[in-house]
């Protein structure tokens, strides 16, 4: 267990997230937080960066519509973007931050801005996940 690990689980705790499961040796965490519509967040230090991921629907048939305004959605989010799975049938929000000078504010931010797209684009993602 890393110095990193314990860093990210005291700012998740001062963030006041539920840590619903931890792997010390994989240094991962799954976080929710009901009232923010947080649920299965996976928190992930890899290396020196912390990988924040996170299902946000599944893709029933593809199409360059609905790519398309993946890709466009994206310039909306503030840190953070839409991206698919190895196999394509998986919508996932992803960010990346360095772990080296992480603080509190900079983790906060980015689960911030997927609490801001699941409230601002509900409507839109439910669409998606229906195609």
């Amino acid at each position: 267990m890393s110095e990193n690990f314990n860093k990210v689980k005291d700012f998740l705790l001062d963030l006041e997230y539920e840590i619903i499961s931890e792997d010390p040796k994989e240094e991962l965490f799954v976080i929710e937080k009901a009232d923010d519509g947080i649920s299965n967040l996976i928190i992930d230090c890899e290396g020196s960066i912390l990988i924040i991921e996170g299902l946000l629907f599944e893709v029933n048939k593809g199409s360059e519509e609905l790519y398309k305004s993946l890709l466009i959605l994206n310039r909306q989010i503030v840190h953070g973007a839409f991206v698919l799975d190895e196999d394509g049938k998986r919508v996932i929000f992803r960010d990346t931050l360095q772990l080296e000078n992480l603080d509190l504010n900079e983790l906060e931010g980015s689960i911030n801005s997927l609490k801001l797209l699941l409230s601002e684009y509900s409507d839109e993602l439910i669409e998606f996940s229906k195609s």
